[in-house]
């Protein structure tokens, strides 16, 4: 084999398939990417088993052929390569000679023909949407997965479809993070899970264009994505995903209209007076044109008037305070509204569409002084 391509072509594909490349694992070929030129184009492939990448570059082939590269050593090469043409070169023996301007490396790689490639997957049944708003749903969500393998459904996103509707839903037992997104088109319902490491890895590699699409296709057991040049490929988390919709009640007894950005710097500044893995919560009372936040940790105290729109009765509650600036980070409205109903039920955030609702659960202060 022996092709030609641009640093920077080469790079891009290189970092993006390294994502499906498994930090640890007992067999050797998965450490691998694999690069195949015997087909007419430069295709580069990781896979993890659980999560496999596949993009196509551009370069030249002056001999087809296929081989076997370990990831780690590859990438590190391509990357402090100079900024020119690579040259990248093997012989029967698995030899591999990288060359770009003076600089010559040599390697050993592995046949091709061990490596895992990708499941294939029949596209029948998929929906389009636009890469901006698939980037921006996984961003607006993902924060609130649990990295708690204890309950697998709880790592990975449902991707709830109906009509031209698709809902994203993450939660991790203490909040509920949701996005209502609209399709070009109408599709049969549908309830997948998808794992949280897909999608925060789909999201790194995904250009985010508003003008360009992302094919998302699904069988029982996988989840494809493709865009661009590039094919993504995960399992999916087995199982029936929680029922979330018992769990959104209209009810509230006080709604309250704030500055977003008023209300997540206070919050910001009370972080300051909690150690890592302090629970203390930030205690805020709503008034009729006020909210009072008030934090009293053993670094110190704080406290903190916003002004606010209120209907409704006045309500004293606390929270965790790092739930409630996770969600407001990731909404971009200049104002948001909270409905609450009581200090022990979940505080809603949410606009009036109902296109993010996010749940918080509220915190016990009655021991904090």
């Amino acid at each position: 084999m022996k092709l030609v391509c641009s640093k920077a072509d080469l790079l891009n594909g290189v970092s993006t398939v390294s994502k499906a490349v498994p930090s640890k694992t007992t067999m050797s070929i998965l450490e691998c990417i694999l690069v195949d030129a015997s087909q007419g184009c430069i295709k580069l492939t990781a896979n993890d088993m659980e999560l496999g990448i596949e993009t196509v570059i551009d370069g030249q082939i002056l001999e087809g052929g296929i081989i076997a590269l370990d990831a780690r050593i590859f990438g590190d090469i391509v990357r402090k390569l100079p900024d020119s043409d690579i040259t990248v070169e093997t012989d029967s023996t698995y030899k591999t000679t990288i060359s770009c301007g003076k600089s010559k490396f040599n390697i050993i790689g592995k046949s091709g023909e061990d490596f895992s490639y990708l499941p294939s997957v029949e596209k029948e049944e998929g929906i389009l949407l636009s890469q901006f708003a698939l980037k921006e749903a996984v961003r607006q969500t993902i924060f609130s997965i649990s990295d708690n393998d204890n309950n697998k459904l709880m790592t990975g996103e449902l991707f709830d479809i109906n009509g031209d509707t698709l809902r994203v839903v993450s939660l991790d037992g203490h909040r509920i993070s949701i996005r209502r997104l609209e399709l070009k088109n109408f599709y049969e319902p549908r309830k997948v899970v998808v794992p949280g490491k897909t999608l925060s890895e789909v999201s790194k590699i995904l250009p985010g264009d508003a003008d360009k699409d992302v094919n998302i296709f699904f069988t029982s057991r996988h989840i494809v994505f493709e865009f661009d040049q590039t094919v993504v490929v995960s399992r999916l988390i087995e199982g029936e995903y929680f029922r979330i919709d018992q769990m959104l009640s209209g009810d509230y007894e006080t709604k309250v209209r704030v500055n977003k950005r008023e209300f997540l710097d206070c919050l910001d500044r009370a972080t300051l007076l909690i150690k890592e893995g302090d629970k203390k919560p930030i205690i805020i009372h709503f008034t009729d044109t006020n909210m009072e936040l008030k934090i009293n940790s053993i670094i110190g105290s704080m406290n903190e008037d916003i002004d606010i729109e209120k209907t409704g009765k006045d309500l004293m509650i606390g929270f965790n305070p790092r739930f409630l600036i996770d969600a407001l980070r990731v909404i971009d409205d200049e104002e948001v509204e909270l409905y609450m109903v009581n200090p022990k039920a979940p505080c809603f955030i949410k606009n009036s569409e109902e296109s993010y609702i996010y749940l918080v659960l509220p915190v016990n202060f009655t021991t904090v002084r």
